[in-house]
């Protein structure tokens, strides 16, 4: 027993090692002088958003009737490696020469690594419930302990580029953290074969559309989850502005006369670390602050935690006098992140049919971190960053007074969600029950299905 939960926390570590790799110091670079793509970053993390509303379904319906999990999951992490190292390689080879790097090269092979990264996430959970149904574990209980080990893992990996130089250059300045990231997905590729095997249903009688989770869109049909997913959408606005200009923006305390050679603006990848640790705590409030509040409540609780999270981030510094600031918006992340994402998955859950959960707990998702974060992204980046930070000749002080602007647009928007979504969402007090669920569930589409669905509800 000791063995497979052992075995599956390593899977889990290294899953998240790869993403912690690059994910938040991934700007550094790329906004480096060397480098000059300060204003495509933007593209990088919206991209996967974007393949994430194709790859995982795709790749979850080969899993499912194909070739077993442990084997796609092993597959999908050898193409995402060799994609990345690949990534690391153009950039070397590009820096090596004197020749400038050509976003169009960069980004299709960190795309095409992304594309094949994303889909693991789900299969790393699969491969986990199938091992520990097949030990005779009880799935609710051993996961959880197993999946805070991957948050570990990419804390870990964060750290591991804040302070690891090679040729007295940082990691999370360098192509090298591409390297890094490929090697560990090569190591899990290898590792992933060594896993329980996962069973196939080549009979399975699933049409396209119920395998890719489509169906699950008939829950728009009830007034109370149509509000809740578009809130969903909304929200999920905010959730990779900060992984994508984060770190850039602390690092950016560096180049200003005031706050040059701060240890916290050298070391902005170990500052955001600090969100990690914080995710990884607040997880354990969640069902307190559930019962004591209500799901209404708690995302309540969430959405102006994002106000804050921007909040703090605009008014902070990286001098002894305002880094506390800093602190603060990297500890409030916990309840940003965790409050929204699993208490959301919750009341999926208690509002959906049993045939129906995991497609809708797929369209929770593709709101969120799909549509959601990809459109956030691609706003934040090319409407506020690059027209506030990025746009012309500004020196460094200009720039600092452009992320604190751009810092304080986002708190806005998070803040006109939270208000909106106190007058516009309201849940039943109680878990509906399954009759009920399917009774709403099943009313016809059509021209007159929404008003059918409120006056029902």
């Amino acid at each position: 027993m000791k063995s497979i939960k052992s075995r599956l926390a390593a899977l889990g570590f290294l899953e998240f090692a790869v993403w912690g790799a690059y994910l938040v110091s991934m700007g550094l670079f790329l906004g480096s002088p060397e480098v000059g793509l300060g204003d495509r970053i933007f593209w990088f993390y919206t991209v996967q958003g974007l393949v994430s509303l194709i790859m995982p379904a795709l790749i979850g319906i080969l899993a499912d009737r194909f070739i077993p999990a442990q084997k796609m999951f092993s597959l999908c992490h050898l193409l995402a490696g060799v994609f990345m190292i690949a990534t690391g390689y153009y950039s070397m080879s590009s820096l090596a020469s004197g020749q400038p790097i050509e976003f169009s090269v960069i980004f299709t092979l960190y795309t095409l690594s992304v594309a094949f990264f994303m889909p693991t996430i789900g299969l790393n959970n699969s491969v986990a419930f199938n091992a520990l149904t097949k030990a005779g574990l009880d799935t609710v209980k051993a996961f959880p302990p197993i999946r805070t080990l991957g948050t570990v893992g990419f804390i870990c990996a964060e750290l591991c580029v804040n302070f690891v130089k090679i040729d007295g250059v940082a990691m999370q300045n360098s192509y090298t953290q591409f390297f890094f990231s490929g090697i560990l997905s090569l190591l899990l590729a290898l590792y992933a074969l060594s896993m329980p095997h996962c069973p196939v249903n080549r009979n399975s009688s699933a049409t396209l559309a119920e395998s890719l989770g489509l169906n699950a869109f008939k829950l728009f049909k009830r007034k109370e989850m149509a509000i809740f997913f578009i809130f969903s959408m909304l929200l999920g606005v905010s959730l990779q502005i900060t992984n994508t200009y984060g770190s850039m923006f602390i690092n950016h305390f560096d180049t200003v006369a005031e706050y040059a050679d701060g240890f916290f603006a050298k070391n902005p990848t170990f500052l955001i670390s600090i969100s990690q640790c914080s995710e990884a705590l607040c997880i354990l409030m969640i069902p307190f602050f559930l019962k004591r509040f209500g799901i209404k409540g708690v995302m309540l609780m969430a959405m102006f935690a994002w106000v804050m999270r921007f909040g703090f981030f605009g008014m902070g510094n990286t001098n002894p006098s305002g880094v506390w600031l800093l602190i603060l918006s990297c500890i409030v992340y916990g309840v940003a992140f965790d409050f929204f994402n699993v208490s959301g998955g919750l009341f999926v859950d208690q509002q959906t049919s049993p045939e129906l959960r995991s497609s809708a707990q797929g369209l929770f998702m593709i709101m969120t971190n799909g549509i959601g974060a990809s459109l956030g992204t691609l706003l934040a980046g090319s409407c506020v960053v690059n027209k506030l930070v990025f746009a012309g000749n500004l020196n460094a002080e200009q720039q600092l007074a452009g992320w604190r602007e751009s810092w304080y647009i986002f708190a806005s928007y998070a803040l006109i969600v939270a208000i909106l979504f106190i007058f516009i969402f309201h849940p039943k007090d109680k878990k509906p029950d399954e009759t009920e669920i399917r009774r709403a569930e099943e009313i016809p589409s059509g021209a007159g299905g929404m008003a059918e669905t409120s006056d029902t509800l």
